[in-house]
């Protein structure tokens, strides 16, 4: 819903009532992750989508209808491969998708939330989708703990509490997905689903080494969603000019800078210097974070010195074993941009636990359920 999340607030904002269908969960090939988002507003306009084509003539007809009886449904798509080709979602995958009316007296709290996620602050939205509760009950829970949850899921404070807690365990992790509950709010129960929709801020991209290999990988790093600093000491490289698609350009040291930043497990470090006085002492900070990715630009030897450098400053070889170097996938790549296309690759393939060969010399499903670190 991130990406709709503007276009609907204003026709929120103008007191129109509208269809909103979200992927809450998928099998198999299905297009698009649970988030993804699809809104059909009063004049028959459609805002996002939730398959890439395969099934929104079907959800389009479902929201028309959601919107004029005021009642959500669960609908799943692709029962079957013949049910799955009868609505076009060929890929033989399955949704499930939620549609529910949306206006100011359903969703009061929407202005907040876009206003919240423009802010960077992260914030999520538990719905009831299925079970004895209240089905479409929802409730707002901030990443910030001093600030109070809004709306209750119907089956009592107990539900609320638990899912309070679990939820802002998501919002850390930036996940978004069902969760299951009790009837009275045991997490070992299944009898009501909860979709999660999480909207934490984007994870964290730094690229030390204002080079112009720096310059395609902060390109393509805010393009998958990153959040992109570019950091080096030379103020005559480090300028905006020169790296315009970056979130910030810092002009420090990299190690003072990343010792000073805020690192988690789905941040990015990418050491692109391949200079000793620059990388090794970044790299000794980088590699006693959590950071789920740690990548060095090199060749092998430049690598392996780097390594007896890192030794010597008394990192361990578990700590150096995080250490990606050579940076990316063998793509034969040469050229800046396809150099950053090739580590672009890699935190793809550690995402979702790809092989990394061609799709035509693999066999099995093609999409992974469950997301990696970064």
């Amino acid at each position: 819903m991130r990406d709709i999340l503007n276009a609907i607030t204003t026709r929120w904002s103008e007191e129109e009532t509208f269809g909103l269908a979200t992927v809450v969960s998928t099998f198999r090939s299905a297009p698009r992750d649970p988030g993804a988002a699809l809104a059909v507003v009063g004049d028959g306009e459609v805002i996002g989508s939730v398959s890439g084509g395969c099934v929104e003539g079907a959800v389009y007809e479902l929201a028309t209808v959601v919107t004029e009886t005021g009642a959500p449904v669960l609908r799943r798509y692709g029962v079957s491969d013949d049910d799955a080709f009868a609505v076009g979602l060929t890929c033989g995958g399955i949704l499930d998708i939620f549609v529910e009316p949306i206006s100011k007296k359903t969703f009061p709290e929407l202005g907040a939330i876009r206003d919240a996620v423009e802010r960077g602050e992260p914030v999520a939205v538990a719905t009831v989708i299925s079970g004895p509760g209240q089905v479409g009950a929802r409730r707002v829970i901030w990443g910030d703990v001093s600030v109070e949850s809004a709306g209750s899921l119907g089956a009592g404070a107990r539900l609320d509490t638990a899912v309070d807690d679990d939820v802002r365990g998501m919002l850390a992790q930036g996940r978004t997905g069902i969760r299951h509950y009790g009837e009275h709010g045991e997490r070992r129960g299944d009898e009501l689903a909860i979709f999660v929709n999480s909207f934490a801020p984007p994870p964290r991209m730094f690229v030390f080494g204002a080079i112009d290999f720096a310059a395609a990988v902060a390109r393509i790093g805010k393009f998958l969603g990153y959040r992109v600093t570019v950091c080096d000491a030379r103020p005559v490289f480090a300028t905006r000019s020169r790296f315009p698609d970056a979130d910030e350009v810092i002009v420090d040291w990299p190690h003072r800078f990343l010792a000073g930043a805020e690192v988690d497990g789905r941040t990015v470090i990418c050491v692109l210097t391949h200079d000793p006085k620059f990388d090794v002492p970044v790299l000794e900070v980088a590699l006693r974070t959590p950071a789920g990715y740690i990548g060095a630009m090199g060749s092998r030897r430049t690598h392996e010195d780097r390594l007896e450098r890192l030794r010597a400053a008394g990192l361990t070889e578990r700590e150096l074993s995080r250490l990606r170097s050579p940076i990316g996938l063998d793509l034969g790549a040469r050229t800046p941009e396809e150099t950053a296309v090739s580590i672009a690759a890699e935190l793809i393939q550690l995402r979702w636990g790809g092989t990394g060969q061609a799709l035509t010399s693999t066999e099995g499903r093609i999409h992974r359920d469950e997301r990696m670190a970064v």
